[in-house]
């Protein structure tokens, strides 16, 4: 299979309500998609984010995020009315102070409509979610009662969910309970919906799903025992990636590390029941940090940076052959990017999982692998960047000039032409798989630029503005498309 696909964040879609959602603007996007002949679009992790606004610290593995459900489409259901509708906030930046104040009041009336005439297809939806929604609701009611304060500051009783304790809190807070259920159902309904669109359309989802869950979040909560904790929900090692050229300290993630020994006991239950969940909400899962699979860097827990850690066996090919067990072979994408031994190459290749190459890192001194376009393979997907990049524009403004001339040296093009000839280049590739980011699309700069990992502040926050997903720009994007071979049916 050769296809291509565009990598846009549903938080960065425009709309009037302050961050991407799942009403008129993303049905708009996957119609641009479809007339600009692609066959995937990527996004990130959909679940609900707390400090520090990332979607790879969500307060759940299987929540969706309440930010994303669009009130236009709660009206159209009758459990909103138009004049409840909340101001509408300016396209970009991103405001999630603003949306922490607004959202959850007018949610609240919508939750409380539903729940006040439950309908069958609700009851449905909690009798099918349940594994994971009980106790999600449970966590969200009582991190909301205590403040917003995160899992290891809650009393010892709920924290450790002694038995009396939790019966008292489910019945003080069955009301809330019942709204952040309701709430779930709101967003896996929208959700579901705009996924079957875009498959009519031709357009197959890449969902994005963390390695790890969040120290603030109900997976942690729940099962404390998969984790690395001292038994009392204390976490005794982090997770985070050792210094490198592109960070003298290393990055010091913080989550919590799995217990693998406990998981194999289980035979991995809890991740198939999350790869399940997974490939039933997206076509295809990208799962983020494949490496930490055949072995992760363990930080003791309270150090002030990464330099501390140490490199320890992952569960390996046990894991895998879970993984394949529960969702097959084909629905994954692994990335594998970052400081790879022959350990993890061969557990990859084993997987039968493409993994991921990006154009800058073929022309960054920094970066150690070789991501030159003649090293490619088939089973691979190609980026010309990641969220987690510069946009390419920002690349050739940030690079040295050194870099800036290698690429356009052998990528054969003047310096104003590099991200076309970037994108072109991972177009052209034999890759299966050719994603480009919408930034690099519209040729933006470092103010498109999504993350920059081991940084606070400023990340998650850019937005597109209206009037730039024009026929013009599809059209351009399908020409290149056809003329590399990707378009449907030219397989």
């Amino acid at each position: 299979m050769r296809a291509s696909g565009i990598l846009m964040p549903v938080f960065s879609l425009p709309g009037p309500w302050g961050i991407g959602t799942l009403g008129r603007e993303a049905y708009r996007f996957v119609d641009f998609l479809a007339d600009a002949r692609q066959s995937f679009w990527q996004i990130l992790p959909i679940g609900p984010t707390g400090y520090g606004d990332s979607p790879y610290q969500s307060f759940s593995a299987f929540a969706g995020n309440p930010y994303f459900i669009d009130l236009d489409l709660l009206v159209q259901d009758g459990l909103l009315t138009p004049d409840e509708l909340p101001p509408a906030l300016p396209v970009e930046p991103i405001q999630y102070g603003a949306l922490y104040t607004q959202r959850p009041a007018v949610l609240r009336l919508a939750a409380g409509r539903l729940l006040a005439s439950p309908t069958p297809a609700y009851r449905d939806f909690c009798r099918q979610q349940k594994g994971w929604l009980e106790d999600y609701a449970l966590f969200m009611a009582i991190k909301e009662e205590q403040g917003q304060a995160g899992l290891s500051q809650w009393p010892d009783p709920l924290r450790c969910r002694q038995p009396q304790a939790m019966a008292d809190a489910r019945e003080r807070l069955a009301g809330a309970c019942g709204y952040h259920r309701a709430v779930q159902y709101l967003f896996y309904k929208q959700w579901q919906a705009l996924k079957s669109y875009a498959n009519g359309k031709g357009i197959r989802l890449i969902g994005d799903i963390p390695i790890y869950v969040s120290p603030d979040s109900s997976d942690l909560w729940t099962r404390p025992e998969l984790f690395q904790t001292d038994g009392r929900m204390h976490l005794t090692r982090v997770a985070g990636c050792p210094p490198d050229s592109f960070a003298a300290d290393g990055q010091l993630w913080g989550n919590p590390l799995y217990d693998w020994p406990r998981h194999a006991a289980e035979d991995f239950a809890w991740w198939k029941q999350r790869m399940r969940h997974a490939t039933s909400i997206y076509d295809v899962v990208r799962i983020d940090h494949f490496r930490g699979f055949e072995s992760y860097f363990s930080i003791p827990a309270g150090s002030a940076t990464a330099q501390g850690g140490q490199w320890v066996q992952g569960p390996g090919q046990a894991f895998l052959d879970a993984m394949h067990q529960a969702v097959g072979r084909d629905a994954v994408i692994a990335e594998d990017l970052g400081y790879l031994t022959d350990q993890v190459k061969a557990l990859l290749a084993a997987s039968g999982c493409p993994g991921m190459k990006i154009m800058q890192f073929a022309f960054d001194s920094r970066e150690p692998g070789n991501y030159l376009p003649y090293t490619y393979t088939p089973n691979s997907v190609v980026y010309t960047g990641t969220h987690d990049n510069i946009t390419t524009e920002g690349w050739q403004q940030s690079a040295s000039p050194q870099d800036v001339a290698y690429a356009c040296r052998y990528l054969r093009c003047a310096p104003q032409d590099l991200t076309d000839a970037m994108i072109c280049a991972c177009l052209s590739s034999v890759s299966g798989l050719a994603v480009i980011p919408m930034a690099d699309w519209l040729h933006l700069g470092p103010e498109a630029r999504i993350n920059t990992p081991s940084t606070q502040g400023g990340n998650w926050q850019w937005r597109l503005s209206p009037g730039l997903l024009t026929p013009a720009l599809a059209g351009q994007i399908a020409a290149l498309t056809e003329l590399y071979g990707r378009a449907p049916g030219q397989n």
